[in-house]
């Protein structure tokens, strides 16, 4: 709130992640492909072998083609983004730090020099002080993903810093080392991939020599990328597993696609550079490019969601609002605390739209992608205002609302101005149709009737639908976390009808209610889970 926010058309995380994501393809390759192209230059000259080495000189000119323009251009397009997008995160991050970003910027000059001199030099300078160069660059390289590996991985897991607020405590973090080990057979694997793209041009004999030698580091990067993942995994905070547990379509997505993408390139490059080299060609080779983007943007997105609500975990929220500022806007409201608004009147419409751009702009829309019009349709002012002072119980990828009363009901105003509001001609025909549809609504972003999570059924199995609907007016005082029912009696009597009719029906395959797992309380597990939520 201490900053002007950059409202686009779309939530600002979209375009980070997909500045991000094709970023940290190219700097990956970066990484990798320095390794790859001067331990090859090392073979060829070894084994004097001419066509190797002729392979080598046209490799390095599309490795620092793509790395120092795309890969630069893009570092600068992420900092853009994330500076207009999220400041408070980006501000906090510099300042704790800004040493380390220092010394990644040498690293990062030392390996573009390296990259360019390594590039231009193949006829000019002996191969002794050629592979010195290349060394050189693949060093500065990898230090550099290695400083930005410890702040991305901060950014999930701060360990001790914490409480210490200790540089080397926030660097070297519970995730560090298992991260460092993904990344690192991530950016071989991606060598091996992009080292088919140079290959199509070679002869026969230097093709399949190629073909089998970028074929062993994909296969190799792969066989080793399980075990930091592995560790990784196990390194992760509570609720973050929790987001694991299959109950989000979106996470069992990225999951799924990105063990496909994995599997399918590695499985190219057997059959292709190991078993048949001759039969490579550019689709195939388009194929493993595009597996290779499809792994990392699978893996981005999921290091990305495993921190919601944070964008750094305990200090920033995803919308960029710092944990220790959230009571204090509570009861100050934001009228008072907020730099920039474009009205103070707390009673409009546009007061309540500058709330929503300031507590959820980052990760939603009005409309659209991740729109909120669609999630908030059947939502009156009133019903709006009370999810919202639970949303961060409700959803447990939301951050508590950082505003008073005031600015609570403004938002409310403003959601339930995105659609008309409902009004039904209920028949016996369709109320059982209208009940679902207001228990969507109503009750379906924490309870199922006989699904797994938050069940209905045990509490409303034999009842009649007026049976149900006599419930509703102590929804209220049943817990602290449950909106007051205020649905016109028309609504809420097709959807007690709905209840009793859904908990009624016979269960082929009976389900138990989920439960926290043993010794993990409420404070624990921090949100309980929504398995209809869509993914932010």
């Amino acid at each position: 709130m201490n900053y002007p926010h950059w409202q686009l058309a779309f939530p600002g995380g979209l375009l980070i992640g997909v500045v991000a994501i094709l970023h940290v393809f190219v700097s990956h390759f970066a990484v990798g492909g320095g390794f790859f192209l001067v331990t090859t230059e090392s073979k060829a000259r070894r084994e004097n072998d001419a066509s190797l080495l002729a392979y080598c000189k046209r490799h390095s000119k599309f490795f620092a083609l793509l790395t120092l323009v795309f890969g630069a251009i893009s570092g600068v397009g992420i900092w853009f983004t994330i500076g207009l997008v999220s400041p408070e995160a980006t501000s906090m991050l510099i300042h704790a730090f800004v040493w380390a970003w220092a010394m990644e910027w040498v690293f990062f000059f030392v390996e573009i020099a390296a990259a360019i001199i390594y590039a231009k030099t193949w006829e000019t300078m002996d191969a002794s002080s050629h592979m010195i160069i290349g060394w050189i660059y693949f060093v500065a390289a990898w230090m550099s993903l290695f400083i930005i590996n410890g702040i991305l991985t901060f950014m999930l897991t701060p360990g001790r810093w914490a409480t210490t607020q200790n540089f080397w405590d926030g660097m070297f973090n519970p995730t560090f080392w298992p991260s460092l080990v993904a990344r690192s057979a991530v950016c071989f694997l991606l060598a091996g991939i992009f080292g088919y793209v140079t290959l199509p041009r070679l002869g026969d004999a230097a093709r399949e020599k190629v073909a089998r030698w970028s074929a062993l580091w994909t296969v190799g990067g792969a066989v080793v990328l399980p075990i930091g993942l592995y560790w990784y995994l196990a390194k992760l905070p509570l609720f973050s597993h929790l987001y694991l547990n299959g109950s989000l379509i979106g996470v069992t997505h990225a999951v799924r696609g990105g063990l496909g993408f994995t599997a399918l390139a590695v499985l190219l490059a057997v059959v292709f550079g190991l078993a048949k080299p001759r039969w490579i060609n550019t689709p195939v080779v388009v194929v493993m490019v595009v597996c290779g983007l499809g792994s990392i943007g699978a893996g981005e997105y999921l290091r990305e969601f495993l921190r919601k609500p944070w964008v750094v975990n305990s200090v920033v929220y995803a919308n960029d609002v710092r944990a220790a500022e959230v009571e204090s806007w509570q009861q100050k409201g934001i009228a008072r605390t907020a730099n920039f608004l474009t009205t103070d009147n707390t009673a409009s419409l546009e007061y309540g739209r500058n709330v929503f751009q300031l507590q959820c702009g980052s990760c939603h829309a009005a409309t659209g992608y991740r729109g909120m019009k669609s999630r908030v349709d059947g939502w009156d002012a009133a019903f709006a205002a009370d999810i919202l002072q639970h949303i961060h119980v409700l959803r447990g990828t939301m951050p508590p609302f950082a505003g008073d009363e005031t600015d609570r009901k403004a938002l409310g105003k403003y959601l339930a101005s995105l659609n008309d509001e409902w009004h039904f001609t209920i028949t016996g025909a369709n109320r059982l149709e209208i009940g679902k549809k207001v228990f969507d609504a109503r009750c379906g972003h924490c309870h199922t009737v006989n699904g797994n999570f938050r069940p209905l059924r045990g509490t409303f199995e034999n009842a009649t639908g007026p049976q149900v609907q006599d419930v509703f007016p102590a929804l209220g005082s049943m817990s602290s976390n449950m909106p007051d029912f205020n649905a016109p009696a028309d609504q809420a009597e097709a959807l007690g009808f709905y209840i009793a009719h859904e908990a009624n029906l016979p269960l082929a395959h009976p389900r138990a209610p989920e439960a926290p797992p043993t010794g993990v309380g409420h404070s624990q597990l921090q949100r309980p889970l929504n398995p209809r939520e869509e993914v932010r």
